[in-house]
């Protein structure tokens, strides 16, 4: 774990923080809460209409004649107000929606951007089901926090106030037996809050878990692996383990807040009927204070205390249940990224830059994952320069810190110490973007995204001609073989580009690069994937592109670094040795010793590029 990741989980929740999220949509907002004020004060106004129609129309106090005017001017003012509010209810219900996803689609924009920025040592360290699911399904799960929660506790909480206050008008007594049992509701919504946001936090780890092993399973490498090994049922056992887990959690956080929202159902089905005895009692001691209307408008307005309760409550569960995943994005959004651009970073002009490339005693260390200690040096105390026309080879046994070098040099990770220049700017004064378009890097495995060989190709310089394209192709010796596929360019290479083979995805990203045109040339094992052919014809291209520029690679077949200027044999993290092919040759060091294994197994005769022969660790010129 990097120590950018274990600062993303010392995030300090506050719900500050989520009402922040709304603050670009001030306005619809305001627009909401006026809607909310208008339509949350019809109900309880009704209420009281209905209480005129049943003293003043149904049953006069004089003991009068039905009032038929009084019952249809009230039925028409009651229908005119649930008209007026069921027709605000529908704006503030669209409204509210479009404002819900357009917080949610900023939070997933601005995560994903986030994670843009992010340095190498963060991805190294997470894994991409996780980002995935994190994305998707955390954000996803706070919808109805974000999208419901402002205008019900709004609402709730104001027809919660109109009827009390309505309820204490029509009679006292009662309102106090109502408000007796409210605090029974907080006590138990305290405690499914904190047990269903426990669930719900359990759930997205279970749904994590499941997309990971989806996304490393299914993808087109996983489920190679798994038909190469033999191992489908084992890959089918362990997400059928992680399908139940997520099943088994999702059943206790529903039954959970399920069953206790049947228990509030179920108490304000009974609790009119407290009214009706009470009511009874009152009228059955002859005090007729208590008038049929006053007991029909309190029950009404009895649903409209204890429901909002009911639904603030429920708004309560909701936000301690989306406090967990709420946490799982702020931690992601609160990682810090170790490699960004300084306040005052240069911008470079690629057109002017020369392509020196400078390492100044440099060490780097590798975070060790899930310790603050620091790992095991990877470079320590490397210099080197590299000039523009130049090709710098690295060579030396695997884990020896070659690709480390790369990676410093582009910028991937910052060095622990000493510096890493261009053109005599360290690098860490220098803007990313700028670096990023003065540098081209070749990996190993070659990446190409699930598009057409053209975008794939074009990728590194946006709007591209086909012109250009093509002649980077045939440069990169690919050309041929894409106008062998029946679209040609257009052929769409598949996830990871699976439809090439591993020699045609890398000679692609080779054409990927030489069409970015970068004055530094960075190629770790740029040829590895390619047969004898094809690679010598690569060379060639290389050769060309090489002229004027600043080159470093990385090689383990040294052939292909043979007339490389200087060559540098690293070893745990040193260079133990620097000098062309022959010089290496002739001091029989180490560089040797990696010459003889892979050419001859030993004690050989080798031509050395000047035609003199290779034997026993020494260039020697030997007569025809």
């Amino acid at each position: 774990m990097t120590q950018a990741t274990e600062r993303a989980q010392e995030t300090e929740f506050s719900w500050g923080r989520v009402v922040g999220l709304f603050s670009p949509h001030r306005r619809r907002v305001l627009v909401i809460v006026g809607l909310v004020l208008v339509g949350s004060v019809g109900g309880v106004v009704n209420a009281l209409l209905l209480r005129v129609m049943f003293d003043d129309g149904l049953f006069p106090a004089d003991g009068g004649e039905v009032r038929f005017g009084t019952v249809v001017t009230m039925g028409l003012i009651m229908l005119g107000v649930m008209a007026l509010t069921t027709s605000l209810g529908v704006v503030q219900t669209v409204i509210t929606n479009q404002l819900g996803q357009d917080v949610l689609r900023d939070l997933r924009d601005r995560l994903y951007a986030h994670l843009q920025g992010l340095s190498l040592s963060f991805f190294a360290s997470s894994r991409t089901g996780d980002l995935q699911s994190r994305i998707s399904s955390d954000v996803g799960g706070v919808q109805t926090a974000v999208t419901n929660t402002l205008s019900n506790m709004l609402s709730n909480t104001v027809v919660f106030i109109g009827a009390l206050v309505a309820m204490v008008v029509l009679s006292v007594p009662l309102t106090l037996l109502s408000m007796v049992l409210v605090p029974m509701f907080v006590v138990a919504a305290r405690w499914v809050g904190r047990r269903r946001a426990t669930f719900v936090r359990q759930t997205q780890e279970a749904t994590s878990a499941m997309t990971v092993v989806t996304q490393e399973t299914l993808s087109v490498s996983g489920i190679t692996l798994s038909k190469l090994f033999g191992r489908q049922d084992h890959e089918i056992r362990r997400f059928s383990e992680a399908n139940e887990r997520l099943a088994e959690v999702a059943v206790k956080q529903q039954v959970i807040g399920q069953s206790f929202f049947t228990v509030i159902q179920a108490f304000l089905g009974a609790s009119p009927i407290l009214v009706y005895l009470v009511a009874g009692f009152v009228l059955s001691g002859g005090d007729d204070s208590i008038t049929a209307g006053t007991v029909v408008a309190f029950t009404t307005l009895q649903t409209r205390l204890f429901f909002p309760v009911a639904r603030l409550l429920e708004t309560g569960v909701e936000l301690q249940s989306s406090r967990s995943l709420f946490e799982r994005i702020f931690q992601y959004l609160d990682a810090e990224a170790d490699v960004v651009d300084a306040e005052d970073a240069v911008v470079l002009n690629s057109e002017l830059v020369r392509g020196d490339v400078r390492f100044d005693d440099v060490s780097f260390v590798y975070e060790a994952a899930g310790s603050d200690e620091s790992g095991h040096p990877a470079l320590n105390e490397v210099s080197f320069d590299a000039s523009p026309g130049q090709l710098v080879a690295f060579v030396g046994p695997s884990g020896s810190g070659k690709s480390t070098v790369l990676s410093l040099v582009a910028r991937l990770y910052d060095p622990t110490s000493g510096s890493v220049s261009l053109d005599d700017v360290d690098l860490r004064d220098l803007e990313l973007a700028s670096l990023a378009q003065s540098l081209g890097f070749v990996t190993q495995e070659s990446y190409l995204f699930a598009g057409t060989i053209f975008d794939n190709i074009a990728y590194g310089r946006p709007g591209a001609t086909e012109a250009e394209v093509e002649k980077a192709s045939r440069a990169a010796a690919i050309h041929d073989r894409i106008m062998d596929f029946d679209d040609g360019y257009q052929t769409v290479v598949g996830e990871r580009g699976f439809r090439l083979s591993g020699g045609e995805r890398q000679r692609v990203a080779i054409a990927r690069v030489l069409l970015h045109d970068p004055k530094v040339l960075v190629l770790d094992e740029a040829t590895s994937a390619l047969d004898t052919a094809s690679e010598r014809r690569i060379q060639s291209a290389l050769d060309e592109l090489v002229s004027g520029r600043t080159t470093l690679a990385v090689a383990h077949r040294l052939s292909t670094i043979q007339a490389a200027d200087i060559i540098h044999v690293v070893d745990a993290g040193r260079i133990v040795e620097s000098g062309d092919h022959d010089e290496l040759l002739a001091v029989g060091g180490a560089y040797a010793s990696l010459y003889q294994e892979q050419f001859g197994g030993g004690s050989i005769e080798a031509v050395c590029s000047d035609g003199t022969v290779f034997s026993d660790g020494r260039c020697e010129y030997f007569p025809a």
